[in-house]
């Protein structure tokens, strides 16, 4: 017989666990299937602003996330290097730190009541139930779970998007390296946000506290798809070793999956990136920790699509970048998917303690779920689609487009995004 669960979350990382979190300070019990066997933190960093902490402070974890990182007092500092310019840019009105993303996955799991998190599950396919309406996952290991309630935060390759019949998520036409820098004796830089543009690649550093900065670097990515493993090592070997001076070799030239499999080889081709940036930028990258570093190739949803999309079918839906993917530029990815677990507890919290299963039956339960499903998709919607509206017009304009293109889109910027922090002063409600 299969194994029946009130609650199912597919995924581990922050927005499944904060979604796990919510539901728990709500009374209702969930279990997490994470495919990994060990619950990871890639992407080193994560920028939390005024919106994030608020969601964080619902769910009880916040004060002792901010004992573990600097606010940032000073804005943005962003830094031309073809013409020398300078510009400060506010971060808004709040609070403004940057966690190390394992403290965070590590404290919202800690909260977690023990046996919540299920790893090492694969999930093989998803199906419908046509007699009790719920949800069958099949996994890898030969098992299946009968889910009264499905939640995928299973990030942009989401089985659980896939199955709701979610329109693919779309590639950036750029590829971001992310990573940590230890300063044993202190690192002495401004407490702020500073980002330096050269031709082809954007670093940006952010401090998390007074000996570690977090930084990232965004380089156009290849259209042409990846290099095969052999094909590779082949020409590293005769380019990267035989004839240093005639390999240099880009992450636009190397296929990201390729490259994220070797540390050592990430590092040097951000070397070979940000060659004529400053010194103590190139010095930050060759300190960095080689286990903190990642690549990956930045995907989004197109916000015409979060507009139009159908985020529940029966009792299943989406939160986190299942459901909304965006670029980096706005640093909202993480806080709107905390924003969504508050949201989608608080709804089916709501909803379900309406009834009295006992009395009312199963009917009434699926019928209950689907309007806090419903109610969820409602209040989030407006708000995802700004984000990412937003988000996408940032992204087309780090890109120098023709300048028809970016009159069109500063334009839009001016009248739909007059107060460019006004993302960071949003309210997701209480729980």
């Amino acid at each position: 017989m299969d194994q029946v669960e009130e609650m199912v979350i597919v995924g581990g990382g922050i927005c499944g666990l904060a979604t796990a979190l919510a539901l728990h300070r709500k009374g209702i019990k969930s279990v997490v299937l994470e495919k990994s066997e060990s619950l990871r933190a890639s992407g080193a960093g994560i920028t939390i602003q005024t919106n994030g902490w608020r969601a964080l402070d619902e769910l009880g974890v916040a004060s002792n996330l901010r004992l573990t990182a600097l606010p940032l007092q000073l804005g943005q500092q962003d830094i031309c290097l073809a013409n020398g310019k300078q510009r400060e840019i506010p971060l808004g009105i709040g609070e403004t730190r940057c966690l190390r993303r394992s403290e965070l996955i590590t404290s919202l799991a800690e909260s977690l009541p023990p046996g919540t998190i299920h790893l090492g599950c694969q999930i093989l396919s998803i199906a419908l139930d046509p007699l009790s309406s719920y949800s069958i996952i099949q996994l890898q290991n030969g098992s299946a779970i009968k889910a009264k309630v499905l939640i995928g935060c299973d990030g942009a390759n989401s089985v659980v998007a896939d199955f709701l019949g979610l329109k693919p998520t779309k590639f950036l036409s750029l590829s971001e390296v992310r990573g940590y820098t230890e300063y044993p004796s202190g690192h002495g830089f401004r407490n702020g946000f500073v980002q330096i543009r050269g031709d082809d690649s954007i670093i940006g550093r952010i401090p998390i506290d007074n000996k570690l900065v977090y930084w990232f670097m965004n380089q156009k990515a290849n259209p042409k798809g990846t290099l095969e493993l052999d094909t590779f090592y082949l020409q590293l070997s005769s380019l990267c070793m035989s004839r240093p001076e005639e390999g240099a070799m880009s992450l636009s030239t190397l296929g990201v999956s390729v490259v994220a499999k070797d540390p050592e080889l990430i590092q040097q081709l951000t070397l070979e990136s940000i060659k004529g940036f400053p010194p103590e930028i190139v010095d930050m990258v060759k300190n960095s920790d080689l286990e903190s570093l990642s690549i990956t190739r930045l995907r989004y949803r197109a916000p015409w699509d979060i507009l139009q999309g159908s985020f529940r079918k029966g009792t299943v839906t989406v939160a986190g970048d299942a459901m909304h993917v965006m670029g980096p530029f706005l640093g909202q990815g993480g806080s709107a998917g905390i924003e969504d677990a508050i949201v989608l507890a608080r709804c089916l919290s709501q909803k379900m303690h309406e009834f009295d299963i006992t009395t009312n039956g199963r009917q009434v339960l699926v019928h209950k779920v689907e309007e806090a499903l419903d109610q969820y998709v409602k209040e989030r919607r407006m708000r995802l689609v700004r984000l990412s509206t937003q988000t996408y017009l940032n992204g087309l304009l780090l890109k120098n487009p023709p300048l028809l293109v970016r009159f069109v889109c500063n334009i839009l910027m001016m009248v739909l995004f007059s107060n460019s922090t006004a993302h960071t002063q949003y309210d997701c409600g209480h729980l």
